[in-house]
């Protein structure tokens, strides 16, 4: 799943082509968008900002509205030169957004609507979100309150990924900021000290907003994706399990986080 890193880099990427500009041509390629008009209710509006918060995407266009995209575990935003090549078919296409001589383009959806401002106000899929992790503000103390509020007997682990708590936060930062702060995932909030949450939340913040700056190959990969692999601090073997009600996989070292 693209994480808050991922969509901060793609809002980076759009917002000087976009931001100010009424864009020059919009595309709504899948059937499903036919009836919704969206070219004609969005023509001739400027896009007034880019905002991402945590996971989501939205754009801001003047009189209200707002396009909203989650990309789950499926979609991806890019951007092309005009006449480039797509990274992905053109049939998998469902918004085109032509502007400065680029064509901004969402992919594979899945959450793709057209809303207004005032909704998304109240859409408790945004309004419920917890500070996000690499927002330019951050209250250490507001995110210690909301972890001590979650079930004390829930893993350490699977408590980083609940969006309410912390947005932006996926299964890759998940695992490298527990390794980085040396906390063991599995061990339940009740078992881990303040100090360790701000630890791997603080190393969240710095490498994602470095990666949200040169992009993923600014990602430490310590011990995501290394099963089995030695660990690069002790040499214990890495580990994987999958963890919490949505049963996303963790990988850490049972050696050295502990």
């Amino acid at each position: 799943m693209p994480e808050g890193d991922t969509i901060h880099y793609a809002a980076n990427t759009i917002r000087p082509l976009l931001e100010g500009r009424v864009p020059d041509h919009i595309r709504t390629p899948q059937r499903r968008h036919d009836g919704d008009r969206w070219p004609e209710r969005l023509a001739g509006r400027r896009v007034a900002a880019v905002q991402a918060r945590g996971k989501h995407l939205l754009l801001h266009f003047e009189g209200d509205l707002v396009l909203h995209s989650h990309l789950r575990m499926t979609g991806a935003w890019a951007v092309h030169t005009l006449g480039e090549r797509w990274r992905r078919a053109q049939r998998r296409a469902w918004l085109v957004l032509r502007a400065d001589g680029h064509e901004i383009v969402q992919f594979d959806g899945p959450l793709l609507e057209l809303t207004t401002a005032s909704r998304c106000r109240l859409d408790p899929r945004l309004r419920e979100l917890g500070q996000d992790v690499i927002g330019e503000r951050f209250d250490e103390e507001l995110l210690v309150r909301r972890i001590r509020e979650d079930d004390s007997t829930r893993p350490f682990g699977d408590a980083l990924l609940d969006q309410r708590t912390i947005a932006g936060i996926g299964n890759i930062w998940k695992s490298e900021s527990c390794f980085a702060a040396a906390a063991d995932p599995w061990k339940t909030l009740a078992q881990t000290a303040d100090e360790t949450v701000l630890a791997a939340v603080r190393f969240a913040r710095e490498h994602m907003a470095q990666s949200a700056r040169d992009g993923y190959q600014a990602r430490p990969r310590a011990v995501y994706a290394r099963e089995g692999e030695p660990c690069p601090r002790c040499g214990e073997r890495i580990r994987c399990a999958r963890q919490g009600d949505g049963n996303r996989t963790t990988y850490w070292c049972a050696g050295c986080q502990r």
